[in-house]
């Protein structure tokens, strides 16, 4: 009998365990496959017609890859598969034919598992045969980190600009077989694509901004992948995301005014201070990263520390990161009187108290900033978001698999 078992987690990993077999025998380890039949194991009848394969089988074997046991000439009537330093078993299920026994779970990293598999005939005659696996040892895993989190977001869903991020802890040389094993899947249907930023970070953004209600399910399949370099997979990881209400402003810096658009409809317009031609804000469309009610804005994160020119450190209210090199969406009373006729910031975007206030909690993560007449160059693409800086075109030419 082959009963149906509880779900387990195994390193994020949910897994049905099917297919263990009730009273499955004390395991011995061997150094390889072993037939008995007739006389050769205990309980065995003489002239069995029965042969019981098991593979994978041996050395430096990728855990990822499914054991299956099968019968040949007969039927199987226990297997079992464990772990010989843990004494864990596998979990696995039996076909329907009884003739296959394949694995539910993955293996582990640098383990050895003992197999053991009885069979029997049409007869009644019985074979038994037994298996060890040594699993490979990575010389790194990279873990498929993912930017947002999902955590931080799964209350308040994102914005339509955002970009959904791999960031993965060791370096990829095989980028075309790990951007194979990637998915973004959006509801309703959206075009998008993989741009790799570098050898860690691989961003996907769709051709145009999500579709406010936009489901999005995202998968990176790499357990037992082969990164390169001796780099492998950690783990497999699927989460969803979902797409809020679309968010976009329009900051010019001709007019000095800030359009706010819920849903495609102009709900407000502000009066905003841009960077002076010294520091000027980046033209194009920003994303925002981040929001913190009171931040203390420091110039030495990006270089200008005290004593040089430029520098600043204060305290400003209703803050939104629009960029990873000092841009924000903030309250500035100093700039009060400037804000609607002037550009003096040092490259954010400043508010008065209401409107900061109100900009702050309508917008959040994901919601999209554009620039105009800024006077500045285009935001790069390597500054946090700047995905939006690329045409299509010029986006897809990113792909490891164009």
């Amino acid at each position: 009998m082959f009963p149906k078992n509880n779900l387990l987690s195994r390193g994020g990993r949910t897994i049905a365990l099917a297919g263990l077999l009730a009273g499955a025998l004390a395991l011995t380890a061997c150094s390889g496959a072993e037939q008995k039949g007739g006389d050769a194991g205990p309980g065995n009848i003489p002239g069995s017609s029965v042969k019981v394969s098991i593979e994978p089988n041996g050395d430096n074997v990728n855990p990822a890859v499914p054991v299956k046991v099968h019968a040949t000439g007969g039927t199987l009537t226990e297997v079992a598969v464990s772990n010989t330093a843990k004494e864990k078993k596998v979990a696995g299920e039996l076909s329907p034919d009884r003739t296959t026994w394949t694995s539910t779970e993955p293996l582990g990293y640098a383990s050895t598992y003992a197999v053991l598999a009885h069979a029997t005939d049409g007869s009644g005659k019985t074979a038994e045969q037994q298996g060890k696996i040594s699993t490979l040892a990575p010389k790194q895993q990279a873990q498929p980190n993912l930017i947002p989190a999902p955590s931080a977001v799964a209350s308040s869903g994102v914005g339509v600009g955002q970009p959904i991020v791999f960031s993965f802890n060791q370096p990829v040389q095989d980028k075309a077989a790990v951007e194979k094993q990637l998915s973004v899947v959006s509801q309703p249907a959206q075009e998008g694509g993989w741009y790799w930023i570098d050898d860690k970070n691989v961003h996907y953004r769709p051709k145009e901004y999500w579709q406010a209600g936009t489901t999005l399910t995202v998968s990176a399949k790499v357990y037992g992948l082969d990164f390169g370099n001796g780099v492998y997979g950690a783990s497999d990881r699927t989460e969803t995301y979902k797409v809020h209400d679309s968010w976009v402003a329009k900051a010019d810096g001709g007019t000095e005014q800030m359009q706010i658009f819920h849903n495609g409809q102009n709900v407000k317009t502000m009066d905003i201070s841009m960077g002076k031609d010294a520091t000027p804000t980046h033209l194009g469309p920003h994303v925002i990263s981040d929001k913190h009610e009171n931040y203390t804005m420091d110039s030495c994160t990006y270089g200008v520390c005290k004593g040089q020119p430029g520098y600043y450190r204060s305290n400003e209210r209703w803050s939104q990161r629009i960029s990873n090199d000092g841009e924000f969406v903030h309250e500035n009373p100093a700039s009060v009187g400037q804000q609607g006729s002037t550009n003096v910031s040092h490259g954010c975007i400043n508010l008065n108290g209401e409107n900061a206030k109100w900009f702050y909690q309508n917008l959040g993560l994901g919601d999209v900033v554009e620039v105009t007449n800024s006077g500045g160059p285009q935001l790069p693409l390597w500054d946090l978001y700047g995905d939006w800086s690329l045409s299509w075109d010029k986006w897809q030419a990113g792909s490891a698999l164009k």
